[in-house]
């Protein structure tokens, strides 16, 4: 994939899009988001008012997790999203979406590409989970079931993970929320249905593309993510095992 973010042909109405949706959230997720998120926004050097150049983003946060932001014309394909993950190369897009789409999406834009993920990319055990669950993602590229079923992992924790520790209120690191200024304000409140991490659990649970999550799974540290991945990659085999037709 050879795109690059040819920065000088943003328009002032892309700027302001973003700086709109930017304002939006960041007077949202401060007793919503984890902190880790509200300090990543600093680390990586967001502008309130102009969309972020991936080049000046990746001189912050390379050295920070050794992840780099790499351009991507929208939705690509499972070998070369996970590919890219693995070599610590996160795919996000160069468009954004027009004054009139502020709302609502049919697929991800750079806000939430960029916005959503790119903080979370400061944290160093967050990245190692991510790249390690898309190198096991690559094992499977000839099993469009099994993709499905480790995408529902992807989506559970990347896109829509909310955060708990016992005994407080859930906070939110998912993309997918915190690029969203409705399911920012859903997914914390006491309308929405919460779980405990549980790998089988999401591995059993197909997810929603149209709306809003209908359920939420909350981890109580981000090293859970990652040691729950021997758990992960053994009912991954399991599920190989049940899923493969008898010749």
């Amino acid at each position: 994939m050879h795109l690059t973010q040819n920065y000088s042909t943003y328009t002032e109405e892309n700027h302001q899009v973003w700086s709109i949706l930017f304002d939006r959230q960041i007077k949202n997720l401060p007793d919503k988001a984890v902190p880790e998120f509200m300090k990543g926004l600093q680390k990586v050097g967001f502008k309130p008012d102009r969309i972020p150049n991936f080049a000046e983003v990746n001189e912050r946060l390379k050295p920070l997790t050794g992840f780099e932001v790499v351009p991507a014309p929208g939705i690509v394909d499972d070998a070369l999203f996970f590919g890219l993950i693995a070599d610590k190369k996160f795919p996000a897009t160069v468009w954004i979406r027009k004054m009139e789409q502020l709302d609502y999406l049919e697929e991800p834009d750079m806000f939430h590409d960029v916005f959503g993920h790119v903080p979370l990319l400061t944290i160093p055990v967050y990245c190692e989970f991510l790249a390690a669950l898309s190198a096991m993602a690559l094992e499977y590229l000839d099993r469009p079931d099994i993709i499905d079923r480790l995408t529902r992992i992807y989506w559970y924790t990347i896109e829509f993970g909310l955060f708990r520790k016992p005994g407080e209120a859930a906070r939110i690191y998912g993309a997918g929320i915190l690029s969203s200024v409705g399911e920012s304000n859903l997914s914390v409140s006491a309308q929405s249905v919460k779980h405990g991490f549980d790998v089988q659990h999401i591995l059993d649970t197909p997810y929603i593309k149209e709306t809003y999550q209908s359920q939420y799974f909350c981890i109580e540290s981000f090293d859970q993510l990652l040691h729950s991945l021997p758990q992960v990659a053994q009912a991954i085999q399991k599920l190989r095992e049940e899923l493969t037709p008898v010749s």
